[in-house]
């Protein structure tokens, strides 16, 4: 029989919410495996069905945090908050931080300041001022990365244990690198060029990392992203967090992520796999050899203003990752309905790239000539394209959303055969 109360027996056992945090999901999963950390999958229908009496701790990654609420349902969204109120932790990282405020579950008094009081697009890396916790220990120079995070306006119950202090040279915000920015004197000029707050200066004393109650259960949310690939005081941090909601953990160095080339894949020998990873890494280097992106770590792109650099960043690292793990499957487990799925997968896919690519070389060339935005474009074929592929939403939509929604599903299941 389930039990709502927080035993003794759940106390190394935290549930990763894996629904609809893709890219984010796959690289909290990394991190997480590479510091040695103890949690298990589980998906929003498990929660549905009770899944949370057997945890100590949820943890949300990223991801639109609107999506989350979507597929959670008014059942799940109640049964964390049933969860957490009887004793359980919270602990979400920058969407998975979203769903927890106001605006999402409700499980702090803590709301998403407004897009256009905030700085939209900063990320890499940038310096906290941190506040006494177990979180910071062993943490020399608090500098951590954050990846295009929301802003918090918090309740003075809750407490605030770092702030955002100054972003570091190497950051972006946009598509304009810090050092570079500020170079120019004043950001004034590109804000009105822009249309944005970019000056990385407007962050310095916002939230970043947050500690509140919801009942009997602990609530923290970082903006800051500790599962970055590399990131040794993220990796530290994540070890802190563990120890201090309870968990047990394997009193290791953390092993560091790394990098794509240097962790060996066995590839798949499988013949549409092997189609996917062609068409998808072709579909990346048409965007580097037309200077619309390069690679900031393993996992990221930086982009520039005008493409929607993220989701072809997520299509490539999950179709790589599930490559990956069906060359570690080859041979040894009998893999139900695979050439199905991986049909399904296709069918979307090979449409998709074919019409990304004409797209994203139409946007090339009108970036000569014209301002553009990921939304906004005079060329009806670029706004006809980005529908069907796109939609209109920001949050994933349109030909994007379907096929992502099917690699996810064959990743989950592979992952959770491991």
């Amino acid at each position: 029989m389930r039990t709502n109360s927080r035993s003794e027996t759940q106390a190394g056992r935290v549930a990763f919410l894996w629904d609809e945090s893709f890219l984010w999901g796959v690289m909290a999963y990394k991190s997480l495996k590479a510091s040695r950390l103890p949690f298990e999958l589980i998906r929003a229908g498990d929660i549905r069905n009770g899944a949370l009496a057997d945890y100590r701790t949820i943890f949300v990654p990223g991801g639109w945090a609107s999506n989350k609420v979507k597929v959670l349902g008014e059942e799940g969204t109640s049964a964390i908050r049933k969860f957490v109120g009887q004793g359980g932790n919270y602990l979400g990282f920058c969407g998975g931080a979203g769903l927890a405020t106001q605006d999402g579950i409700g499980l702090v008094p803590v709301t998403r300041r407004p897009t256009k009081e905030r700085v939209p697009s900063f990320s890499g890396r940038i310096r906290l001022i941190s506040q006494d916790h177990d979180l910071w220990k062993g943490v020399g120079e608090p500098i951590f990365h954050a990846w295009w995070p929301s802003q918090f306006i918090v309740n003075e119950s809750v407490k605030v244990l770092a702030a955002y202090g100054e972003a570091l040279p190497d950051a972006f915000t946009s598509d304009v690198n810090v050092e570079d920015g500020m170079s120019t004197g004043s950001w004034k000029d590109l804000e009105e060029v822009y249309q944005i707050n970019l000056d990385p200066k407007r962050l310095i004393g916002e939230p970043a990392v947050i500690e509140g109650r919801y009942g009997e259960g602990k609530v923290i949310l970082s903006l800051v992203h500790f599962d970055t690939p590399g990131d040794s005081n993220g990796a530290i941090a994540l070890k802190n967090l563990w120890q201090y909601l309870g968990h047990d953990h394997r009193d290791v160095e953390p092993a560091m992520p790394e990098s794509r080339c240097e962790q060996g894949r066995r590839a798949s020998h499988h013949p549409l796999m092997s189609e996917f990873e062609t068409a998808v890494g072709g579909l990346i280097d048409l965007g580097v050899r037309n200077f619309l992106w390069y690679w900031r770590n393993s996992m990221l792109l930086q982009w520039r203003r005008g493409v929607r650099g993220l989701e072809y960043c997520t299509l490539y690292i999950m179709v790589s990752e599930l490559a990956e793990l069906l060359g570690m499957h080859n041979g040894k487990h009998n893999i139900p309905d695979l050439d199905g799925s991986l049909e399904s997968i296709r069918e979307l896919l090979l449409p998709f790239v074919e019409k990304a690519e004409r797209l994203l070389v139409r946007e090339r060339f009108v970036m000569q000539y014209s301002h553009i935005t990921y939304e906004r474009c005079d060329d009806p074929e670029i706004q006809i394209i980005r529908e069907e592929l796109f939609s209109r939403s920001k949050s994933h939509g349109g030909l994007f959303k379907e096929l992502i929604d099917e690699v996810d599903r064959r990743l989950y299941g592979m992952l959770t055969r491991l």
